[in-house]
Formats: C-alpha cells, structure tokens, sequence
C-alpha cells in the first residue's frame, strides 16, 4: 500500500520568501539569463546606444513643429504658436501636389519592386545549372553595391538627348530625340525602373535564404503526387516564403510615404518639378534653403505620422488576412 509522504519546503524558505520566488520569476531567469549570456547582451549595448543617441533623443526636438523657431532663443526657448505650422502647410497650394506625388511615386515602386524580388527568386531557386545561377546572382546583386549618385549619373547619360545610348538608338529607327529628364511625364518610370534594377538582386537573396529553408520532403512528395513544377512553386514554395513576403510588403508600404530624398532630388530639375518635388525634397528646401526650420520639422513630423498609421493598418489587414505580421 503507497506511503503519503510530506515534501518540506528547502531549510531557512520562509512562507513570505516562498511566496516572492513565485511572484518574480521573470526577474530571477532575467538575472540567469545575464550571468550566462552576458557576451551576448554586452554586444547589443552599442546598437542601443546608437539608437537612443541618434533616434530617440533627437525625437524630442519635434516640439520645434509647434513652435516658431528663434535661433537666440533656442529650441526650448522659442515661443509656442500650437498648430500654426500645419495649417499653414494644409492650406499651402502645394500641399495637395506634394501628397500625390510622394504617394504615387512611392506606390508605384513598392508595385514593381516587391513582386519582381520574388519572380526572380523563385526562378533561381529552380536553375540546377550552378554556373549560371551565380552568374546571374552577380549580375542583379552587384548594382546594390552602387552609389545613388553613381547610378543617378549613368541614368542620366544613358538618355541624354544629344549623346545618350536611349537616343541613339532611337535615331537609328528615325525617331527624334527624347528629352526624358526634361519631361514630367516620364519621371516616375525613370525612377521605379532605374531603382527597380538597383534593389531587385538584393532583395530576392532574401527569399532565396527562405526558399533554402523549405522542407525537401515537401517537394518530393510533391513530385510523387505528379505535380508539375510551377504546381510546386504554386503549393510549396510560395506558401514557404509567404509570412517573409508579408513582412517585407507591410514595411514597405510603413516607409511609402518616406521615400528616399537623394535620387528625387538629384533626378529634379525645374522641367520636370511638377512630378518630381516630393515631401522629402520640400522638407529640404524649406529647412535648409529657406531656413524655415518650424515648418520642415512640421511637415517631417505629419509625413512620419502618415507613415505610421499607413504602417499599424496594413499591418493589422495582413494580420487578419494572412495570419502573419510584425508582432505575431
């Protein structure tokens, strides 16, 4: 017949020691955690550093949106004027101009970019010649590495009206020569496509390393149900890379209003300024040429907080749709 037997409590707990070894055990395995992956944790204090240096201290200054900026007075000593700055900025005549550009702008190359990284993922990953996959990978990576002023320069000498390779081509077929730069309505295209062939190597790696990661077992019971290859690109691998996919798409569509300032402002000038002046470029030349450093901060501050909300409800749609977010 089993014996009960008594478990004591380890000699000199007490019941109020007992009972605050229960209520903290999130701080007692964060002190084991410490003493045993301290290396680890000591190389995340310079990130965290940096970022609190240059993202989150800088943060503070934003009050500069909602107040009117004395140089003598400094940032905490000028004179609040509440939401001065953006009103004058919605009722600006440009307001409504610069919205549209930045956001169609930046819609159309998140549309090009994001499913052409994934096409051409998915075809290197079929390519069994290894030759040819390298090749190829350094043949789309390799621009990455290249200097937004770099490419900004060729872009426009290739299509130069007078000496352009675009051009001369053209002229062989008896077509008069294109001032593309100096025409609003190419604008955008030159800017998706010229970034599209900069970004799209670098980011099929990224699914490549995903597709690296499906099972084999699924292909091969793929291949014995009699499933064809694009069947398995269909059912195997695009479910595979799909949670990575979305990720990537809803930060894209977070930064769609932030997009990038140097290849606008470089790609600008005055022909084309009715698509080319974005929120970005106007930031610039309020704050810096103007020296209306308020209202820069005030439109960057409105653009940040576009992006944001654009940011928690795609994310939240994928969310409900998919499954997969930021936060899962």
């Amino acid at each position: 017949m089993a014996t009960l037997t008594t478990v004591r409590p380890p000699a000199g707990e007490t019941p109020v020691r007992r009972r605050r070894r229960r209520e903290r055990p999130g701080i007692q395995g964060l002190r084991r955690s410490l003493r045993r992956h301290w290396t680890l944790y000591l190389l995340m204090v310079v990130p965290l550093i940096w970022f609190v240096v240059f993202k989150y201290i800088p943060m503070s200054n934003a009050v500069l949106a909602f107040k009117s900026y004395n140089v003598i007075k400094g940032i905490w000593g000028s004179p609040w004027i509440g939401w001065q700055n953006f009103e004058l900025f919605f009722q600006n005549p440009v307001f409504w101009t610069l919205v549209k550009n930045t956001f169609v702008l930046s819609v159309y190359t998140v549309a090009a970019s994001f499913p052409i990284a994934i096409v051409l993922a998915l075809a290197l990953n079929e390519v069994r010649n290894g030759v040819f996959k390298r090749t190829v990978q350094l043949v789309t990576y390799a621009p990455y590495f290249i200097s937004t002023v770099v490419v900004v320069s060729m872009t426009i000498l290739v299509l130069s009206p007078r000496l352009g390779i675009v051009n001369e081509g053209l002229g062989f077929f008896g077509v008069p020569a294109i001032d593309f730069l100096g025409n609003p309505g190419y604008f955008r295209h030159i800017y998706v496509w010229s970034d599209v062939w900069q970004t799209t190597g670098y980011s099929a790696v990224i699914y490549l390393a995903v597709l690296a990661g499906i099972d084999p077992a699924l292909h091969e019971a793929a291949r014995v149900d009699g499933a064809s290859r694009l069947q398995r690109i269909r059912h195997v691998d695009l479910p595979g890379i799909m949670p990575t996919a979305v990720i990537i798409l809803v930060l894209a569509v977070g930064n769609i209003m932030a997009i990038g300032f140097e290849k606008a402002f470089l790609l600008q000038n005055p022909l084309n300024l009715s698509e080319s002046e974005i929120i970005a470029t106007y930031v610039y030349k309020t704050g810096l040429l103007n020296a209306d450093f308020s209202m820069a901060t005030a439109v960057g501050l409105f653009n940040s907080v576009i992006n944001l909300v654009l940011l928690l409800v795609v994310n939240a749609v994928a969310k409900r749709i998919t499954g997969n977010g930021l936060w899962s």
